[in-house]
């Protein structure tokens, strides 16, 4: 029986593997569809690149900074419990492997691609392992502080504040420090649009997102004696609520429209397992609402050329998700309980600080010492240069 067990357990956990590699093309798609003509190859490219060189990261460093795991035994003993902790390894991975992926849509565009694979080694093996230690294994003492202090740790259940959050706060200081794009804004304050090239590759991306989130939050169970459907539902309701939101506040436009159900996804997926489906139905309808509100604020008001939006849709998003499951997580309304506003708050503010410190030593370094933007002429003639083999007619759009 507990080889059959084990067995079990191993096949669940990695067809969640599955589902969430999945999803990184859907990050491809995503920022494909959003991004000009002339960087569309760039983005595909950096999307694999930054997977492959994440993958090297966290197996050697990130891994065992977050779980003291390390893999250099033996291949029988590796193959234990049918080689349980490998696939766990590779389901946690494809999480570790989204945070460069949501800072590559941030800063597409005009940053080179060497410096953002360096970039994606170290957020991988140092930065996101560090908080991702503290949230889900106990590192530091933080949690027991947490659960002594105010009763509850710490409850991110998938990812809202440990994936998305951290991911989208990175890559604020790393869009600060390239700057807008050239000819985003003019000299006079006013704002030159660089609409979607591609509708039905966003489209696609979002949809390829959205089925593979639940792979995301319900195979976070990790084992098959966990799996709960109310995560399942939740996250519809979520990203339904997201979506429903996002078209009225975006009066119609499909970019709005396909990032609702993401924004949704996002603030949900700390609360998953312990929120009634009416409260994941609202943190979505407010993390619809936050996006829309918030990225047209940075793109117009505060002159953050964030090509996909990142900050507001993970970041901003991603915290909202951490803070709401503090309050729908709570018996009072309708949820199992076991979870705090205070240690949310606290929980969701530390991950937030490290993403930006890291962020900023990160990018700030490598802007000191290599350089992280292009010159004006290859970002003039298309990010695609950047990756050296491909030649492609330049498309002067601005």
């Amino acid at each position: 029986m507990e080889t059959l067990k084990s067995g079990s357990d191993t096949l669940f956990i990695l067809l969640g593997a599955i589902l969430v590699f999945a999803m990184h093309a859907g990050f491809a798609f995503l920022e494909l569809g959003t991004v000009r003509r002339k960087n569309q190859v760039n983005a595909l490219v950096k999307i694999l690149m930054d997977f492959s060189i994440s993958t090297i990261a966290y197996f050697f460093i990130g891994y065992t900074l977050a779980y003291g795991t390390q893999f250099f035994s033996s291949a029988q003993a590796l193959s234990a419990k049918s080689g349980f902790e490998l696939v766990k390894f590779f389901f946690l991975l494809t999480f570790a492997a989204a945070v460069p992926a949501i800072v590559s849509g941030g800063i597409a565009e005009r940053a080179r691609f060497e410096p953002q694979l360096i970039a994606t080694f170290l957020l991988v093996a140092l930065v996101y392992p560090l908080f991702e230690g503290i949230a889900w294994n106990d590192r530091f003492g933080v949690q027991a502080w947490l659960t002594s202090t105010w009763g509850a740790a710490f409850h991110d259940f998938a990812g809202s504040v440990v994936v998305h959050a951290v991911g989208g706060w990175i890559a604020l200081p790393a869009v600060l420090l390239l700057g807008p794009r050239h000819g985003r804004y003019a000299h006079d304050g006013s704002m030159h649009a660089h609409p979607p090239s591609n509708i039905p590759f966003l489209a696609l991306g979002a949809w390829i997102l959205a089925i593979g989130w639940f792979g995301f939050n319900v195979m976070s169970a990790q084992t098959i004696d966990k799996i709960n459907g109310l995560v399942a539902i939740n996250s519809l309701m979520a990203m339904v609520g997201g979506t429903i939101s996002a078209w009225v506040m975006g009066r119609n436009d499909p970019g709005f429209v396909y990032n609702g159900p993401l924004a949704g996804l996002v603030a949900v997926c700390a609360g998953s397992d312990v929120m009634h489906p009416l409260g994941a139905l609202a943190v979505g309808v407010v993390a619809g609402v936050l996006f829309v509100l918030l990225f047209t604020q940075a793109q117009n008001r505060w002159k953050i050329d964030d090509v996909l939006g990142v900050w507001p849709l993970h970041g901003l998003c991603g915290a909202w998700g951490g803070i709401a499951a503090g309050i729908f997580g709570n018996q009072a309304l309708g949820g199992l309980g076991g979870v705090t506003f205070a240690s949310q708050l606290a929980g969701t503010l530390l991950g937030i600080t490290i993403a930006l410190l890291g962020g900023t030593a990160v990018y700030g370094l490598l802007k000191a010492l290599v350089g992280l933007r292009l010159t004006r002429e290859a970002e003039f003639m298309g990010a695609d240069l950047a990756i050296h083999k491909i030649s492609a007619t330049p498309e002067h759009d601005t």
